[in-house]
């Protein structure tokens, strides 16, 4: 299920020595996309017993991003666990969607703040992640 497309462009001061984006700007890129999908959720997915903490990251490193470049971070639901969300992701050119930068997923859980244990998931998460 599609979560999210959020169009970011890239920075000249994302790239590394090779002249292309540093493969921890990758993460950066997913963290906002993310981040832009969860304030659209009431409380932000969040509240103040709970919150989500990323648990894993697989990244696939398909391709280098040049600069100057646009780009698209796609989210989408791989696997809605009980106290878990898998959130699939795709970097593509804005203007090329057949141009694959990254791929893989990244396991969401929420906790209990207090005590840091996984806490069960915010209804509001469980139906921004359920098909309608």
């Amino acid at each position: 299920m599609a979560l999210i497309k959020v169009p970011l462009s890239v920075r000249w001061r994302d790239l590394d020595a090779f002249n292309h984006v540093n493969n921890s700007k990758y993460l950066s890129y997913l963290e906002e996309a993310r981040l832009r999908w969860m304030v659209t959720l009431p409380g932000h997915g969040m509240d103040d017993h709970v919150a989500p903490v990323v648990a894993a990251a697989h990244l696939n490193y398909r391709r280098p991003i040049e600069w100057p470049n646009e780009i698209d971070v796609e989210l989408f639901v791989e696997r809605l666990g009980n106290t878990s969300v898998t959130v699939g992701h795709r970097i593509v050119g804005a203007n090329d969607p057949s141009a694959l930068y990254c791929d893989g997923n990244v396991v969401m859980v929420w906790i209990h703040r207090e005590t840091g244990q996984a806490a069960a998931l915010p209804d509001a998460v469980r139906a921004a992640c359920s098909p309608a």
